[in-house]
């Protein structure tokens, strides 16, 4: 068996008959076709009019105001791709109107996010009156007292979680304080378009790009109108006359139609970089730069960054991984070298790694303070679990996934202790492993390029909008490592002339347990893979799993490379052979390995295990099954040669046995070294195959041999020929090879079947052991 490494949750078993797009319009709460319709086709009519959130007239007659008296305006943003793409936006808007417009990111290490009041301070001595945040501000009560004592106005656009008091400010827009708008799950760029949508009077298409960037960044759910905004903004992005973002575009290499995919993994996180290094300024000035030139050269230091920032993770990662005690069920480490900026990656990271909460830690000697970033499992509220400790913190939040602290280092036992108390009572093993979310088990008939071109009439994938996950089950035609340094795996299956490639990036470290003659299933999405002009249908998977007991088949290659791979997945390890000492040899000295032989006088005293390992052909079968029956192996390896070679070499028929005695008898006596070659001669025998026949004559008493003269027993009492003890270690040997040497897979692993007793499980029962 090779398990999953995750639960896989099946969505409603009962809708099994139901077509795959009435399956993902189900999951996604859509029953009537109107929904149906609207989703598959958003129209940007489709959004509310902007006038629905509150108090936005009162902040477009304020801006108007100062636009008119040529005041001086700040748009202040944040150092993430949602807070710096609604920076971009709102200042172009601005200026487009004829604002006084500046924008100011805070530091994020020397500051941190929100509003600030030595900001405030700096705006008032530059002659600021108005501020306009985006993407924050909606928890700065105290921020938002201060800019009405120094006599700036505020006007806060923020999407963030609403606190129990709202800050005092000119206008605070948030669709949560929103009673007549209906969406309460826009990006704080979305936020901000809206805003801009109401200054302009009408909707600025144009940054509709921005506005994809900061949304799919920002993990709020792609539906409503996020899906709206984000469908349109891809098909801008593709198109945009933004200087800033074509310069980024051709780093990516992004010349075709441009995914959500593109922007979460190539374009977002270089911008995401710049803040998380250095000041995120140079993010923004990219998005507002005019100059062709400028922006290349932008795009060349973000991509240094970027390829620091992955540099400075990756190191972070592996000394974190050498730190980790895999008792806790809180992951806490801390160093002084690690970089805070990278933190909520890395922690991300070990959390796939290891499959719990894990909090990433940097240490200030100066104030003697720990500060980082925390990554959860789904089963553990971590947000929660830290404000029950918030005492412990000098400064703690987030959300259920995530979460940023600081804290006193004298308070790291007390929070370590804590917060692995309450996992330790609130889960049990099962909730450790990661969740997967399959849509509908998929057979080889319905991967159609047709049908995948209908999934994808789903997209934009992302947050609340998964791309589907189907399950796959079949034996594989084909398994094999790709890539440079065979990191990955590719499976083939071939059904009626149509084919599958399934792509398991970071499998191949399970390319040994994989057999083309043994089912296999998975889990994971469909796509259409072009290359050189062809087409073909692929899964990328994201889990796979192997039911009941597994056969590895490496007969005739008795080599310690074939065992490797094995011994150090299965703790316990069972080598069966005919010589002990010869075994030790090959593997060496190992605590995790039992070596025993077929005569081992203590064989009904063994224990279950893992992994049986057959070395050596039994010269009895019985010693085999005893050995099977007594450990109950979940897993057997057979690398044994057939070193005799009994059943290539027949048992001679009785006519044969027949012509032999009675050349015997009628040249009595035979003088072996002369009558031998002439026999061979005569039948075009081979030498082995007449002294078999021999040797069973002696076993019989029906010969004598003296001296190389063999006699013939003229009185010897009648025997069978199946009572020669040569004959029938012959017939054991031959049988012993027909069923473990010479034998098909399947034919084999049925032998070892009927020895474990396991019958054909029924399929529909099956649970995935998860």
């Amino acid at each position: 068996m090779l398990k999953s490494k995750a639960k896989w949750n099946f969505y409603n078993h009962k809708t099994e008959t139901e077509s795959i797009m009435d399956q993902l319009f189900h999951e996604r709460n859509l029953f009537t076709k109107e929904e149906q319709q609207q989703f598959l086709h958003p129209k940007l009519e489709h959004i509310q009019a902007p006038n629905h959130l509150h108090q936005i007239d009162f902040a477009k007659e304020r801006i108007f105001q100062a636009i008119e008296q040529k005041e001086s305006l700040i748009v202040y943003g944040d150092y993430d791709a949602d807070g710096v793409t609604a920076t971009a936006l709102l200042v172009q808007v601005l200026k487009d109107l004829g604002a006084h417009c500046d924008y100011y990111i805070p530091n994020r290490f020397t500051e941190g996010y929100g509003l600030h009041t030595k900001a405030l301070d700096h705006f008032k001595k530059q002659g600021v009156t108005l501020v306009i945040t985006v993407d924050n501000g909606i928890a700065n009560n105290v921020e938002a007292e201060y800019a009405k004592h120094l006599g700036i106005d505020l006007i806060i656009t923020d999407h963030h979680e609403v606190q129990p008091e709202i800050p005092e400010a000119l206008a605070v827009i948030h669709p949560s304080l929103s009673a007549k708008y209906k969406w309460k799950h826009l990006a704080g760029v979305g936020v901000a378009f809206q805003f801009a949508h109401y200054l302009l009077n009408e909707m600025p298409n144009h940054l509709l790009d921005l506005v994809a960037i900061g949304t799919i960044a920002d993990l709020v759910p792609l539906l409503g109108e996020n899906r709206i905004l984000t469908a349109f903004g891809l098909k801008q992005l593709h198109k945009s006359s933004n200087v800033g973002l074509q310069a980024l575009k051709r780093m990516c290499k992004l010349n075709n139609e441009i995914t959500a995919r593109d922007v979460g993994f190539l374009l977002a996180p270089r911008l995401n970089a710049v803040g998380r290094l250095q000041h995120a300024n140079l993010a923004v000035e990219l998005l507002l730069t005019e100059g062709e030139e400028e922006a290349k050269e932008i795009v060349r230091v973000i991509e240094e960054l970027n390829v620091k920032r992955q540099q400075i993770v990756s190191e972070i990662v592996g000394e974190a991984e050498t730190k980790v005690d895999e008792t806790d069920g809180v992951i806490i480490l801390y160093d002084e070298a690690w970089h805070e900026g990278v933190l909520g990656i890395a922690a991300s990271r070990l959390v796939k790694t290891f499959d719990r909460p894990v909090i990433l830690l940097t240490y200030d000697a100066e104030t003697d303070e720990l500060k980082g970033s925390a990554r959860s499992i789904p089963a553990f509220n971590l947000f929660e679990n830290g404000m029950k400790i918030k005492h412990l913190f000098t400064k703690f939040g987030g959300h259920s996934q995530a979460a940023g602290m600081t804290f006193p280092y004298e308070n790291l036992q007390d929070i370590k202790e804590k917060l692995n108390e309450a996992i330790t009572n609130e889960l049990i093993d099962e909730d450790f492993k990661p969740v997967i979310e399959v849509s509908k088990t998929i057979k080889m008939e319905e991967i159609t390029e047709n049908i995948i071109s209908k999934i994808n009439r789903f997209a934009p994938f992302g947050m609340a909008n998964s791309e589907p996950i189907f399950h796959f089950r079949g034996k594989p035609h084909q398994v094999r490592r790709i890539g440079q340094d065979k990191r990955h795996i590719k499976i083939q299956f071939i059904q009626d002339q149509q084919r599958l490639e399934a792509i398991g990036f970071r499998y191949g470290n399970l390319f040994p347990f994989i057999f083309p003659q043994q089912e296999i299933e998975l889990v994971g999405k469909l796509q259409i893979n072009e290359w050189n002009g062809n087409r073909t249908i692929q899964m990328i998977i994201e889990d796979l799993a192997i039911q009941g007991w597994q056969l590895f088949d490496y007969r005739g290659r008795q080599s310690l490379s074939t065992i490797q791979p094995y011994l150090s997945f299965f703790e316990r390890n069972l080598v069966v052979g005919t010589n002990s000492e010869r075994l030790k040899k090959t593997l060496g000295e190992r605590n995790d390995v039992t070596i025993i032989t077929y005569n081992d006088n203590h064989i009904s005293k063994l224990h279950e295990t893992d992994i049986l390992y057959i070395y050596d052909l039994p010269d009895d079968l019985k010693k085999l099954q005893q050995i099977i029956k007594q450990t109950k192996p979940t897993a057997i390896h057979a690398s044994y040669h057939a070193l005799n070679d009994a059943y290539l070499h027949y048992v001679p028929s009785r006519e044969e046995f027949k012509w032999v005695y009675a050349y015997l008898f009628q040249n009595n006596p035979i003088h072996l070294n002369v009558d031998l070659p002439t026999m061979m001669q005569i039948k075009r025998w081979t030498k082995e195959k007449l002294i078999f026949i021999l040797k069973v004559f002696l076993d019989l008493q029906f010969i004598t041999i003296d001296d190389n003269v063999l006699y013939v027993n003229k009185k010897a009492e009648k025997k069978e020929l199946h009572t020669s003890t040569t004959y029938q270690k012959r017939m054991e040997q031959s049988n012993i090879e027909k069923a473990l040497y010479y034998s098909t897979y399947e034919e084999l692993k049925q032998w070892f079947n009927r020895q474990l007793r396991i019958g054909e499980l029924n399929k529909e029962e099956m649970h995935h052991g998860l």
